[in-house]
């Protein structure tokens, strides 16, 4: 079976040459980078990166500016910032542009494994075709419908979705989401439940019309 390969961005170099070790010993692929110089076209030579994992500290450039410009070009692999930015408006910011998860430097390795293996499952799941209201799933490009017109979703955004669709009229917990969409538990993640959840609510109905997702106060949220 072909090792997941894996695309680091970080500019201190002691903090790449550990990721590196870290999750080569996890069994992954790794190409390392410390500036965005080279990476378009390390992305370009490979058949396929399964997962990028992007500092915001870049020099010269923000992360979050540079995933921005990766997606224009078609790249769309999940991302995971690894960052030093841990105020509420900067994990917002992150999840505003294509996250799939947002780690706080400094980190716990193990965490940060567990978090990688986390997302690499997620993103690469099979899933069923569903519809609900008007809200449609086509398994060919996985990819939501409103009225024949895709709905542009992060990974996590689009594993979110699935869910709640999934779950129709169910009370659905933030430690639920965290068990089932996240996978892992870690508890300084509940506020970027909110977080994304509120990012997908805009991009499902941009105008506020329609209530999708309802929030349930000190309950969690259902999708009617």
């Amino acid at each position: 079976m072909k090792k997941k390969l894996i695309l680091i961005v970080e500019d201190e170099e002691d903090i790449l040459e550990l990721l590196e070790y870290t999750l080569q010993k996890e069994g992954y692929e790794t190409i390392g980078c410390l500036n965005v110089n080279s990476v378009l076209n390390k992305i370009i030579e490979e058949e396929e990166i399964d997962l990028i994992l992007m500092d915001r500290n870049l020099p010269g450039i923000d992360g979050t500016t540079f995933i921005n410009t990766i997606r224009k070009k078609g790249i769309n692999a999940p991302v995971i910032y690894v960052t030093a930015k841990d105020r509420d408006e900067d994990i917002l910011e992150g999840f505003e542009n294509y996250a799939d998860d947002y780690i706080i430097k400094p980190f716990n390795l193990k965490e940060l494994s567990a978090r990688v293996k986390a997302v690499i499952k997620r993103t690469a799941k099979e899933v069923e075709i569903l519809k609900v209201k008007d809200i449609v799933y086509k398994a060919n490009n996985k990819k939501f419908y409103i009225d024949d017109k895709a709905i542009e979703l992060t990974h996590l955004e689009h594993d979110l979705l699935l869910e709640f669709v999934k779950n129709k009229d169910i009370l659905l917990s933030r430690e639920h989401l965290l068990n089932t969409v996240w996978e892992d538990s870690f508890d300084k993640k509940l506020k970027t439940v909110n977080v994304a959840i509120k990012r997908l609510k805009t991009k499902i109905d941009p105008k506020g019309k329609k209530e999708y997702i309802k929030s349930i106060r000190g309950e969690g949220y259902i999708f009617c």
